[in-house]
Order: structure tokens, then sequence, then C-alpha cells
């Protein structure tokens, strides 16, 4: 069975505008729609989670891995010089991945589950993806490409 989400742009910056504001910055502001042109990122790191049930679908968040550190500084109350390990990446931006996953998750009709969240430089190819939404958005004036992905190879 197949479900289509109704996700737009709108709600998407929404949910992230929420989510930033209460993890991250501590108000809203600081997250804004995307102004620029064409998004190309030359060292990016991705977080997802996936959606199970009668939705098969994947929530993926996507930036430069100097925006994921410096958010992931952010999430975790750490100065601008202080390092960032791999552990607190994955924690931090896998973290942000799975609080907007979730309420994504609330959007679609029927219930579901989420998966763990995962990092890594780019998401397990699934040559029957389809792209469901993308929303563009800035970060402190940084690039962060949120998609919802339809996955029907996973469908039960």
């Amino acid at each position: 069975m197949t479900i289509s989400p109704a996700v737009d742009n709108d709600q998407v910056f929404a949910i992230a505008q929420d989510v930033f504001s209460a993890m991250v910055d501590g108000e809203a502001g600081p997250l804004q729609p995307w102004a620029g042109g064409e998004i190309v990122f030359e060292d990016q790191v991705t977080a997802w989670v996936d959606l199970h049930g009668l939705w098969p679908g994947r929530a993926t968040l996507v930036t430069e891995t100097a925006t994921a550190h410096a958010l992931a500084r952010a999430l975790l109350g750490m100065g601008d010089d202080e390092e960032i390990t791999r552990e607190d990446l994955v924690d931090a931006f896998g973290e942000v991945a799975n609080v907007v996953g979730g309420n994504l998750k609330s959007l679609l009709p029927t219930p579901g589950a989420l998966s763990l969240p995962q990092v890594a430089a780019h998401v397990p190819a699934d040559d029957a993806a389809m792209l469901v939404q993308e929303t563009r958005l800035a970060w402190r004036g940084s690039a962060i490409v949120f998609s919802v992905w339809f996955l029907p190879s996973a469908q039960a």
C-alpha cells in the first residue's frame, strides 16, 4: 500500500525551526529559508532516520562537515574552539535528524516506527528511492538540506 505523505516546505521549516530553537539555539532566528542559489557540498555529512510502517521512507539532513561540527558544538554547549570527536558528531547531528524525523513521522496518516539515527558521508544507495520533499535552509548562514524520501523497496 502506497501512501503519499502531505509534507511541504513550510511544515519542514516549522519543524526544523522548532527543533533548532529548542535544542540548538535557544531562540528562533538562526535557522532561515535558504536564499542562495544551488547548494553544492564539498565535504558533506549526512544524518538520517528510516521510517518503517505502511509508508516506508527516510528523513535526511545534509550539510558541510564544518557546519555539522558547529551544530554539534551548539547542541552540546561547547566552545567554538573545542574539538568535535566522531562520537560527538554522531550523537549530536544524529539526534537532530532523529527529532526532525520523528516530527515528520507525525505528519504521516499511519503510525510507524523510526530507526536509530545514522551518520555518514552519504546515505546508503537505494535506486528505487523517490524524493518526496527537499527543504533548503540556512543555519547561521550555512546551507542545510532536509529531505524526505519514499523507499518502495522497503515496503512490506
